[in-house]
């Protein structure tokens, strides 16, 4: 269940109201802070510091900073708009999630609320002269921090919703996830290396809600298999497309009263997310390579820049790792397909960019430096998609020249063993 909490935690301070909240909270608190203080001021200092200039400082902040707040925000929703039709909609939960912009809207928010509330005091005559000096301290902080936000604002507004910069974001979250699945290919049990429908007394788990698996609470069902006789094996990995009737793990020697704590360590949402899940990252890359491939587009440089991330993401597939050691021993899940990570990345680019030679170029590139890495099972799918691609450029290729140019590049790759 603490893992469970963990993700909906992580989940819910992503979301850009969580930390507008957090930053309205500590506004209120950093503007009433004064009130604590103020008895600890001595005597002259209200005497010696201007701090009746305080009042005009937090009426041009409320102004400013409600100002500032809501050009902001439609400089996101531009940026959010722009991004979904020139790179995907898939990719504008990263833009949503970006920290940053989060960070800098909360600052003006909170800014705001601290402003509103300290001229609300003053109004009334709770703060006196000395928490008038305590005020004014905490205002040119305040100020300090504003400036700071605004100077990385305008820094963020330079590639907000750009093209290059929301897929060097997708490229980011795709290359966590996948070295985090690299680091626990089993999600941190053992291989699945049996059919469980075959093992006596399984019995299978059927989900109740219709959609993405976005994350599995493996400390959950570790603890419902602490007897030596009680094992899971999972079915799903996170961003399989469940339904009720489809079985996301067989279980054997766990009671029927347990049958609801089994389910609720498989947690499933409407879509799929980028955290647990590398194949989504590597598909939704493919995503912008196609849409800038489209009659629409005719971008082939992006095209080509996103092979190029491709290659670079999927390249962690043939890094070393010693081997894991198992954190759950009687659970069990299946290992991340690579065949299927490639799949996901070059048959969508190597059908849509199967007429233009310089795409064809680059995909054989790609798939010879992706052979060339040393994994068997990385070079058996790269093989593969070396011979698919060159079928489907020979069959869109109008010039004979073109199609030899790919031939040869295949041959030399090393993969294909008939370039004929």
């Amino acid at each position: 269940m603490v893992e469970r909490w963990k993700w909906f935690l992580i989940r819910i301070s992503k979301r850009p109201w969580f930390r507008a909240s957090l930053f309205s909270v500590l506004g209120v608190a950093t503007a009433l802070l004064a009130l604590a203080v103020a008895p600890y001021i001595p005597d002259d200092i209200p005497t010696k510091i201007g701090s009746d200039a305080v009042d005009n400082i937090l009426g041009v902040l409320a102004s400013s900073m409600l100002a500032v707040t809501t050009f902001s925000l439609s400089i996101m929703v531009a940026a959010y708009g722009s991004a979904t039709s020139n790179v995907t909609p898939r990719a504008i939960s990263l833009l949503v999630e970006d920290p940053t912009t989060q960070n800098t809207l909360s600052t003006f928010i909170g800014s705001f609320i601290f402003s509103l509330v300290g001229i609300i005091a003053l109004s009334t005559g709770l703060y006196g002269d000395k928490g008038r000096v305590v005020l004014f301290a905490v205002t040119i902080g305040v100020v300090v921090l504003i400036v700071y936000a605004l100077l990385r604002w305008i820094d963020q507004l330079s590639g907000l919703g750009r093209v290059a910069e929301t897929t060097a974001r997708v490229e980011d979250a795709a290359t966590k996830a996948l070295c985090q699945r690299i680091e626990q290919p089993f999600l941190g049990g053992c291989p699945l290396v049996v059919d469980p429908r075959a093992l006596p007394g399984a019995r299978p788990l059927f989900p109740t809600k219709v959609g993405f698996v976005q994350h599995i609470d493996m400390p959950a069902l570790g603890l419902l298999t602490k007897e030596e006789s009680s094992s899971v094996y999972i079915c799903v990995l996170p961003g399989t497309f469940v339904e009720p009737t489809q079985p996301i793990a067989w279980t054997i020697g766990i009671e029927d009263e347990c049958e609801g704590q089994l389910r609720d360590a498989f947690i499933i949402g409407a879509q799929r997310t980028f955290d647990r899940d590398p194949r989504f990252g590597v598909t939704v890359l493919a995503e912008i390579a196609s849409r800038a491939l489209s009659p629409a587009m005719n971008d082939q440089g992006t095209a080509i820049d996103v092979i190029g991330r491709g290659v670079r993401v999927l390249s962690h597939l043939s890094r070393p790792v010693a081997p894991e050691e198992p954190l759950f021993r009687r659970v069990f899940a299946p290992g991340l397909s690579v065949a299927d990570m490639l799949d996901d990345f070059f048959t969508p680019i190597a059908r849509d960019g199967a007429a233009l030679i310089e795409v064809g170029i680059r995909l054989q590139q790609g798939l010879a430096s992706l052979g060339r890495l040393g994994d068997a099972a990385v070079t058996v799918a790269a093989n593969r998609h070396v011979e698919l691609a060159l079928k489907r450029a020979e069959a869109a290729l109008v010039l004979p020249e073109d199609t030899q140019r790919l031939r040869q590049l295949a041959g030399e790759s090393g993969l294909l063993e008939h370039a004929n």
